[in-house]
């Protein structure tokens, strides 16, 4: 399973600093997006929706030829992607327009460029669900489309803590995922200090997928470095 799919989403930039633009696609194209289209005035943007269907729009509020507020309620109008609303106008009041008329989120500017692309991965994650196959291990499956394990002996529930973790050693089948990565998936942008809950999840998790919990088969230690999921030949 991988989130990988969500780098291919057509994304629309509307900001009439073309500085600004230049820089936010700089972000993206780092962070994996690529499919990418700007717009500096509210005709552009509104050309652009009609002639390439983009899946989620970042919109400034002020704009040349209208507001994002505006541009917004007309694009609700006939499309339904996600927007995410990134300007100057921090004030309360702009928060809650935009936030009642459709909006997915709300940042204000200045912004920290991992902030702004986790608030879009999360985003992505929440509006387009990708369909998830069974994973199989050596003794069970896991089903993330109802967060459960399933065994000979019956299903057990994933908590959300479970469902993140598996869902971030999945993603890299087979490949180690640091301690750092898995902690920052369950925790957030500050995940220091979260090691010895990492370990508690980790036995509770053994103790559901594996045969013999204390001779994990599934979910194995790398020491020094992290974790590492082995998935059945196949279903990686």
């Amino acid at each position: 399973m991988t989130y990988d799919y969500l780098k291919e989403k057509k994304l629309l930039l509307v900001d009439d600093e073309k500085d600004l633009l230049t820089m936010l696609v700089s972000i993206l194209s780092e962070a994996g997006y690529h499919n990418i289209q700007t717009a500096s005035t509210v005709k552009e943007a509104l050309d652009i929706c009609r002639k390439w269907q983009p899946q989620l729009a970042v919109l400034d509020v002020m704009l040349p030829d209208g507001d994002g507020f505006s541009l917004l309620k007309e694009i609700r109008r006939t499309q339904d992607f996600p927007v995410l609303f990134l300007t100057a106008r921090g004030e309360d009041e702009d928060k809650f327009e935009g936030l009642g008329i459709g909006a997915d989120d709300y940042m204000v500017k200045p912004f920290l460029p991992k902030e702004l692309i986790l608030r879009i991965n999360g985003i992505l994650r929440r509006c387009y669900k990708e369909e998830t196959p069974l994973v199989h291990l050596a003794y069970c499956s896991i089903d993330f489309e109802r967060a459960e394990i399933i065994r000979e002996d019956g299903h057990l529930p994933l908590t959300a803590k479970e469902y993140e973790l598996l869902s971030a050693l999945s993603r890299n089948a087979g490949r180690i995922v640091t301690i750092d990565m898995l902690c920052e998936a369950l925790w957030g942008d500050n995940p220091y200090g979260y090691e010895n809950s990492l370990m508690a999840h980790i036995r509770r998790i053994r103790e559901k997928i594996e045969q013999v919990p204390s001779q994990p088969e599934s979910l194995i230690t790398v020491k020094g470095l992290g974790y590492k999921l082995i998935t059945k030949e196949g279903h990686k």
